[in-house]
């Protein structure tokens, strides 16, 4: 599986739409086997998705993104898991070892309640049931 993580300085960028770099991410097992670097010059949704499409990518681990290339992403059949924050190389180890639903790596704002306003919910927030699955598939 190859997963695709936007980053910055060291961290999760923020927003996967103005994303200038992509950290590719290739797991074995579980096992991380490979890792290489892609600068994204594409800023459009479907340049993005066809750059994504091409690498071979399978699940993407951001921070904030917007509905329109969420859409795009998501059409694509490649998985999206959301409102991600923290270090670079500790959110890979979380998703790999199936810690990434845990608060820590939530965006602030986000845990426990629908991000962008709303209600709460009792069950977590969408993107941490969002990330909780893409857990699983890895496992």
């Amino acid at each position: 599986m190859l997963i695709a993580v936007p980053h910055s300085q060291g961290r999760v960028s923020p927003v996967l739409d103005v994303a200038a770099r992509l950290m590719l991410v290739r797991l074995k097992g579980g096992a991380e086997v490979e890792r290489r670097e892609v600068v994204l010059f594409e800023r459009q949704p479907g340049g993005m998705v066809h750059s994504l499409r091409e690498c071979g990518v399978k699940v993407v681990i951001c921070g904030a993104i917007s509905q329109e290339l969420l859409a795009a992403v998501q059409q694509a059949d490649i998985r999206v898991v959301p409102q991600v924050c923290g270090e670079l190389d500790l959110v890979i180890e979380a998703f790999r070892s199936g810690r990434l639903a845990q608060r820590e790596f939530a965006m602030p704002g986000c845990w426990r309640q629908r991000c962008g306003g709303g209600r709460r919910r009792r069950n977590g927030s969408r993107a941490a049931r969002s990330r909780a699955s893409a857990q699983a598939q890895v496992s």
